[in-house]
């Protein structure tokens, strides 16, 4: 590994490159998860930088989920999980979340989440139909002023059809627009009527789908339940809009 850490200069952007170096190491491979770093006084020595230098691209690496650090132990290559991959994404469509975004994401919604619903069809076990069966449960015994716990079980329905993909990419793809979910489904069950129990059919619809390995019909289910909360978001905004 000595190549990894060899000097890198003087710069302006020391720490930059420090960051780097590491980083591109990790990603080909050439320092894997659980690998511990040399410490700091050895990685000042074969940097050829300083330690102030140093300290700031370790920080910046730490804060990026790349290296861990343990007081007392060392410095290890992170484990890479899901939610370290769609935390930058959530925060952006948080940060970005108003009409225009939820128009966005029905249409994102609409193209993949049919296709979704088909793959689970396909690829669900045993233990996926039990998950959405309480799911479905969950739903159906909530409580109706507690619109909020309603918007989470609706969303913990469909996150656990991506889940029955058996796919990791469909996963992260998808999470970061079911994380915002709840809050649009909140405020609109609370201005329209009857909607949880179009959804609670139309959920169960799709369950039977996936449960019986009818692709198709899952398929179809799934899109005829977007395109109905698309309806009912274009109504609810048409009359913020008219208000």
């Amino acid at each position: 590994m000595e190549d990894i850490f060899s000097k890198i200069g003087t710069t302006q952007t020391l720490s930059q490159k420090i960051e780097r170096r590491i980083e591109e190491a990790i990603i080909q491979r050439r320092l894997i998860s659980g690998d511990k770093l040399p410490s700091e006084k050895e990685l000042c020595a074969s940097f050829a930088v300083s330690r102030t230098a140093l300290r700031e691209a370790l920080r910046r690496l730490n804060a990026r989920g790349l290296i861990e650090i343990k007081k007392g132990s060392g410095m290890y290559v992170s484990e890479i999980c899901i939610e370290d991959a769609v935390k930058p994404l959530n925060l952006y469509y948080d940060l970005k979340f108003d009409s225009n975004l939820i128009a966005q994401m029905i249409e994102m919604r609409l193209l993949f989440e049919p296709q979704i619903a088909r793959l689970a069809a396909q690829n669900r076990k045993e233990e996926d139909l039990v998950i959405l069966k309480e799911n479905l449960i969950d739903l159906r015994e909530c409580n109706p002023d507690n619109t909020q716990l309603e918007a989470d079980t609706i969303n913990r329905f469909h996150t656990n059809i991506t889940k029955a993909t058996g796919n990791p990419m469909i996963i992260v793809s998808m999470e970061p627009i079911f994380s915002l979910l709840p809050r649009m489904r909140n405020f609109l069950y609370a201005n329209i009527d009857g909607e949880k129990d179009y959804t609670l059919e139309s959920q169960q619809k799709i369950y039977t789908a996936i449960e019986t390995r009818n692709d198709k019909a899952a398929h179809d289910e799934m899109r005829v339940l977007l395109r109905r909360n698309h309806e009912v978001y274009d109504q609810y905004f048409k009359m913020l809009l008219v208000r």
